[in-house]
C-alpha cells in the first residue's frame, strides 16, 4: 500500500500514521467507522467515506474538532493568528501555554491547542495531575507552517460526524452489526516496570481499562460489528487478545527524547469479524 495522501493537522505521540499502512487493509471499506480513542484522527481520515462517531477523553482536542465541523473558518481564522513570526520563540510559546492553562474557554483553547501542538517538544500532549498542560517548548529549527490544507481536508471530513467527549465504554457499547470499530488505546506497558506514555489526561488509564476494552471489543464482535484494536505486541497483550487474528508490525518510535533511541518498537494489530450468519 501507498503512502496515505491524507495527513492531519496535529502531531500526536502515539498517533498511526506510519503504522495506516499495516493497519487499513484490516478495515472494512463499508460501514460506519466508530473510534473510541480518535486521538489525531489518521485512521478516519485515511478510511473512505462513511458515517463517522469519534470520541475521546481530551476535551481540547474533541472541541478542536467540533470547531472544524461547526464553524471551520472561526477555527482557521483564529488558528492562524497564532502561527505569525512574532510567536516564534520559547517566550511567546510559555505566554501561549499560560494563557491555556487559565482559559475556560473552549473555543479558545482548542485554537491555542494546534499552535502548543506544532511548537511544543515532539507533539506531546500531557497534563500534570491538576490537569494543567506542561509540555516544553520544543525548540523547532525551522518554525512550523500553519497547517491550513490538513485542518480544511478535516473539517470537510467532519462535516456529519458524531462528535463525543467522555470514556470509551460509551461509544464501544454504541457497535451493532455492520459497524466498524477501531481502538487506539494508551498502549500497555511494552517492558516490564518501564511505563508507556499514558498522560493524555489527568487520569490516565489503567491495566483494568485495558481488560474493560477487550471484553467490549468482544461484545461488541458479538452484536455484529467489526472491531480491529492495536497495541505493545507483549505477551500480556497477546493474552489479554486471546482467540482474536493477532498481527505483529514493527513501527518507528516517535516520542523518544534520544533521536538515537527511536527504534522499531513491536506493536499488535488485533481483529474480531463477526460470525457470517447461518
Amino acid at each position: 500500500m501507498k503512502n496515505p495522501k491524507t495527513t492531519p493537522p496535529l502531531r500526536w505521540a502515539g498517533g498511526k500514521q506510519r503504522l495506516l499502512p499495516a493497519l487499513i487493509p484490516h478495515i472494512p471499506r463499508t460501514g460506519r467507522l466508530i473510534e473510541p480513542f480518535v486521538g489525531a484522527g489518521s485512521v478516519f481520515l485515511n478510511s473512505g467515506q462513511r458515517d463517522i462517531v469519534i470520541n475521546d477523553l481530551n476535551r481540547d482536542l474533541v472541541s478542536m474538532y467540533e470547531m472544524l465541523r461547526d464553524a471551520p473558518g472561526d477555527y482557521i481564522n483564529g488558528a492562524c493568528a497564532l502561527f505569525a513570526d512574532s510567536m516564534h520563540s520559547q517566550h511567546a510559546y510559555l505566554d501561549v501555554r499560560r494563557k491555556f492553562n487559565s482559559s475556560t474557554d473552549l473555543r479558545e483553547r482548542a485554537m491555542l491547542l494546534l499552535y502548543l501542538n506544532k511548537f511544543n517538544f515532539n507533539g506531546l500532549f500531557r497534563v500534570n495531575r491538576n490537569g494543567e498542560y506542561n509540555v516544553p517548548y520544543g525548540h523547532p529549527k525551522t518554525p512550523p507552517a500553519f497547517p491550513e490544507p490538513q485542518l480544511l481536508a478535516m473539517a470537510e471530513r467532519l462535516k456529519s460526524a458524531t462528535i463525543l467527549h467522555g470514556d470509551f465504554r460509551v461509544p464501544m457499547a454504541m457497535a451493532a452489526t455492520g459497524d466498524v470499530v477501531y481502538c487506539d488505546p494508551p498502549y500497555a506497558d511494552a517492558t516490564l516496570g518501564v511505563s508507556s506514555f499514558v498522560s493524555y489526561t489527568s487520569t490516565g488509564f489503567t491495566t483494568n481499562d485495558q481488560i474493560d476494552l477487550a471484553t467490549l471489543a468482544r461484545d461488541a464482535c458479538a452484536r455484529g460489528a467489526t472491531v480491529i484494536l492495536s497495541n505493545h505486541d507483549t505477551k500480556w497483550v497477546r493474552d489479554l487478545y486471546a482467540g482474536m487474528e493477532l498481527h505483529s508490525v514493527d513501527v518507528r518510535r516517535s516520542i523518544a527524547a534520544n533521536a538515537a533511541r527511536r527504534k522499531p518498537a513491536g506493536e499488535l494489530i488485533a481483529v474480531l469479524r463477526p460470525r457470517p450468519p447461518k
